[in-house]
């Protein structure tokens, strides 16, 4: 403990928190020692380790290095992916560097467009490292210090004609005591939405509570929202209130409600229907008036039909719906957008600029990641082109494109949908007779080597040929 010159004992300042998830002891140990000086190292070897730490700390530590290589599947890449859109889940704001061997083109791309901030390709240097992550507490402080400058004003910026839609439909909901669900894909900014919602409303005064569904098991979640008794659980040493009870008259934000439990839900239904709730382990029914606010990127109206989320419950919640609109479907928001984040880093990365191709593709691209990956695209940018013109190369190396054509396509199949000029069998037909020329090319028009390499017999690639050439005489 250190003195102040006054005489007074000071309490030395706590490291920020960073989660280091990998699957390799001894890298998880030397990473530990060699950083354990700045930060204070939470280890896990797997997503359900990871999940288990969670539910066991206060709050979501900010930082996270995670490989993307881990059990089951350490061979590929999807449980680092799904890991780091949960970890986002549980805190939008968090920073997640990827730390992996699996360091493939299309990997980075996926993993900066699902929110990671860095990758760095294993192994890796505990110095660079370091400053790697030092550099992200600085983003951190830069953005906090912007949501401070931002209060009380509106932090939902756009400009084209969904976003004025949406802030009208705000302003009109804004004081209605009803439920609102928020929907809409990931990294568009729902958190935006509810913070401006509870602004505009009669109970700016009153707390703004969140609560992120995904991160809490069952019994936890039931406890963090309704509150529990002394004994109520092993470990519930006191009795506590829930968020129902400190949100008071305000606001209850249920984040990511497509993942609240289905042996919890009758329990929400009833608060929902007449402001009456029991905390874990006591008998005498309780009140509220917060009023419910919630978001989801999934589909509930197919989670109904799965048996996950019940009907009566959705139709509770969805008295009121907001949409917000995914970055492609702004107009021109993506390049003022762009200008607020180079703003908002100018301390700590120097600006730079892009040309006018640059300027054209930016706005082409669909963003899949939506207006987080636009901001880790300015970080990026900023970091490696300090002071200069990007261009249209420089800035396309930034780009999941992959995702970016696979999102083009199927805008297309959605409008052939719609205009109900789309036939499934013509669409496979063409993919299929595409498969075969290659196959046939590649063989120089050996059937029989064709079909061992389409893996199928023979007399089938033979019969899926005349099936294709006959259909497409009679067009």
């Amino acid at each position: 403990m250190q003195a102040s010159s006054s005489g007074q004992k000071v309490k030395p300042q706590a490291l920020p928190a960073l989660l280091l998830i990998d699957d390799d002891p001894l890298i998880c140990e030397s990473l530990a020692w060699a950083l354990k000086a700045d930060f204070s190292v939470y280890q896990a070897a797997s997503r359900q380790e990871t999940h288990q730490l969670l539910e066991k700390l206060d709050s979501t530590p900010l930082l996270a290095l995670v490989d993307l290589g881990l059990p089951p599947e350490p061979h590929t890449p999807d449980e680092g992916f799904a890991l780091i859109s949960e970890l986002l889940a549980a805190n939008a704001e968090a920073k997640i560097l990827v730390l992996s061997g699996q360091s493939e083109r299309a990997n980075i791309h996926h993993a900066l467009t699902l929110g990671a901030v860095d990758f760095i390709p294993k192994p890796c240097e505990p110095d660079l490292l370091r400053a790697r992550l030092q550099h992200q507490l600085m983003m951190l402080d830069a953005e906090r210090r912007d949501v401070d400058r931002a209060e009380p004003a509106n932090r939902l910026m756009g400009e084209s004609a969904v976003m004025a839609g949406l802030q009208a439909q705000i302003v009109q909901y804004a004081d209605t005591p009803f439920p609102v669900l928020i929907q809409g894909e990931s990294g568009t900014g729902k958190e935006l939405v509810v913070e401006e919602l509870h602004r505009r409303s009669g109970r700016s005064g009153e707390p703004l509570i969140t609560i992120n569904c995904a991160a809490f098991s069952a019994e936890l979640l039931e406890a963090q929202i309704f509150g529990h008794a002394r004994g109520a659980f092993t470990g519930a040493t006191t009795a506590r209130a829930g968020f129902f009870e400190d949100a008071g008259a305000g606001t209850l934000f249920l984040d990511e409600i497509g993942e609240f439990p289905i042996e919890l839900q009758p329990k929400l239904l009833r608060v929902l229907e007449n402001g009456e709730y029991y905390r874990l382990g006591e008998t005498r029914p309780r009140t509220t008036r917060a009023r419910v606010v919630t978001a989801t990127n999934r589909e509930l109206l197919e989670e109904i039909r799965a048996g996950n989320f019940r009907q009566d419950l959705y139709h509770r919640l969805s008295v009121l719906t907001l949409v917000v609109p995914s970055l492609r479907e702004r107009e021109h928001d993506a390049l003022m957008l762009l200008e607020h984040f180079r703003q908002l880093y100018a301390e700590k990365v120097a600006p730079f600029g892009l040309d006018e191709a640059a300027k054209q593709r930016l706005e082409s691209y669909t963003f899949p990641g939506n207006v987080r990956e636009l901001r880790n695209i300015v970080i990026r940018l900023g970091a490696r082109y300090p002071g200069r013109e990007v261009g249209l190369t420089e800035l396309e190396a930034e780009l999941d494109l992959f995702a970016d054509t696979q999102e083009a396509v199927d805008d297309l199949t959605r409008q052939q949908m719609r205009a109900g000029c789309f036939c499934l069998d013509e669409v496979l037909g063409v993919w299929e007779q595409r498969y075969i020329n290659a196959a046939m090319k590649m063989c120089s028009g050996n059937l029989s080597k064709a079909a061992r390499l389409l893996g199928i017999n023979r007399t089938t690639l033979y019969s899926r040929m005349q099936r294709l050439s006959n259909s497409a005489d009679q067009h």
